[in-house]
């Protein structure tokens, strides 16, 4: 005889690998749809989840969270922040909310130097440019941006990214 499994609702898509095991380890219910949850959609998850695994998408409200279900245990949130989630409401009835800190730390900083080189060299510009038709060949000048060989770049800003 197995033991029960805990109800775990994802508000989201995933990846593959992480609903796989979440099928393996748990009752785990996915949104396939990969849309955000409306609100009514969300109350109704309150009611059945053991565990919701919101994202910054789902906004759970002190209203939200007081007509959660007494089997909801916790709200284990996939991301960083939890400007989203009303944690004095949580904590009041209980509900342990985690997140997942420093989960993104070195994928933005990655993100900022590939700003750095779309702006540097315009990209963004030149994709536009073949997508609406309107490339007409190559030119010595054509799109050639500026260089970023030889320079010192980094990223200045705040905390772990900075």
């Amino acid at each position: 005889m197995s033991a029960r499994k805990l109800k775990v609702v994802l508000t989201r898509r995933l990846p593959d690998a992480v609903e796989t095991r979440m099928r393996e380890l748990f009752d785990a219910e996915l949104n396939l749809t990969d849309r955000p949850m409306s609100r009514d959609d969300l109350a109704a998850a309150l009611q059945r989840a053991e565990v919701l695994a919101p994202t910054i998408t789902d906004h759970l409200d002190a209203e939200l969270i007081a007509g959660a279900g007494e089997q909801l245990k916790m709200i284990a949130n996939f991301g960083a922040g939890v400007d989203h989630i009303d944690i004095d409401a949580a904590v009041g009835r209980g509900i342990i909310v985690t997140n997942t800190p420093g989960v993104l730390t070195e994928d933005t900083a990655d993100l900022g130097m590939s700003l750095i080189l779309a702006v540097s060299r315009r990209i963004v510009e030149g994709a536009a440019v073949v997508e609406d038709g309107r490339f007409e060949g190559w030119s010595p000048t054509w799109m050639c941006g500026r260089k970023l060989w030889g320079k010192r770049l980094g990223i200045v800003g705040m905390g772990r990214i900075g």
